[in-house]
């Protein structure tokens, strides 16, 4: 039987950088905000673009992960650099046997001392998920798109319900690439263990977590560009939202019948609207 054909961890890169570039290109990540990551469970040898190694504990145990790589973004890195030297801004982690330590793999042009500060809540959600799907491949990125952040500092939009209803409203494209709508947790410090366990109880149901006041998280099994993906449409969703509460509320969006008619016709399975 042939064996699968899995990507090379220079294709990875490429695919990581593009997606860096593209959150900044929309304002979604100013500075050295968001991050990004890949988990990955076939065997990859870093040792070429990654040569340099030290041991490090993991934040939490992931036995079922071991001899699994992930390809991390360093804290204070710039999303919008991978693309030009992604050696030096990720970081490869090999999963020790056990889970619960792992070789950082760097480069020598490395330029961080640390992986991203949210690594505690990324390999949460990669060790939830994919134990769950049982992917070979998840993907994971943190952002803070500016309209989405925006709005979830107004009160009525951290109801989730409201939220999904109104931001799901204004193109069909919305409901048909989030039909599980977007998560919602209350503001936590950035880092924290509480952080972490909200978020992954959210992505129990969801593929996009907005964290409120923060930014969001968003995840897909099948490549990193569809996690950017993801991204776009809910940002877009609340770019027409915010322009809408800007002109003083004029339009309605789709009808909740239009909706649903638009998800009979492709076969989408929701329970918003």
């Amino acid at each position: 039987m042939p064996q699968p054909s899995y990507p090379e961890i220079d294709d990875l890169l490429v695919m990581m950088g593009e997606t860096g570039k593209r959150l900044s290109d929309i304002d979604a990540s100013e500075g050295a905000a968001g991050n990004i990551s890949i988990c990955i469970r076939w065997h990859v040898e870093p040792g070429g673009r990654f040569p340099l190694r030290e041991s490090i504990e993991l934040p939490q145990p992931v036995p079922e992960l071991a001899g699994s790589a992930l390809l991390v973004s360093g804290s204070g890195t710039r999303l919008r650099e991978i693309i030009d030297d992604p050696d030096a801004n990720i970081g490869c982690i090999i999963v020790d046997e056990g889970g619960r330590t792992g070789k950082l793999h760097t480069s020598r042009r490395c330029c961080f001392k640390r992986v991203t500060s949210e690594f505690n809540s990324h390999l949460a959600v990669h060790y939830s998920r994919m134990l769950a799907q049982g992917s070979s491949l998840h993907a994971i990125l943190h952002a803070q798109p500016l309209h989405l952040t925006y709005l979830s500092h107004i009160p009525r939009y951290q109801d989730e319900t409201y939220l999904n209803r109104h931001l799901l409203r204004w193109q069909p494209e919305t409901i048909l690439n989030l039909p599980e709508g977007m998560g919602l947790v209350p503001f936590c410090m950035p880092g924290s263990a509480e952080l972490m366990s909200k978020t992954v109880d959210s992505m129990q149901s969801h593929r996009l977590v907005i964290w409120a006041k923060h930014g969001v998280m968003a995840r897909s099994d099948v490549s990193v560009k569809q996690v950017e993906d993801l991204v776009e449409y809910a940002e877009a969703a609340a770019k027409y939202e915010y322009l809408n509460i800007s002109a003083g509320e004029p339009a309605k969006g789709l009808s909740a019948k239009a909706i649903r008619e638009i998800c009979r016709k492709f076969n989408v399975q929701q329970d918003i609207f």
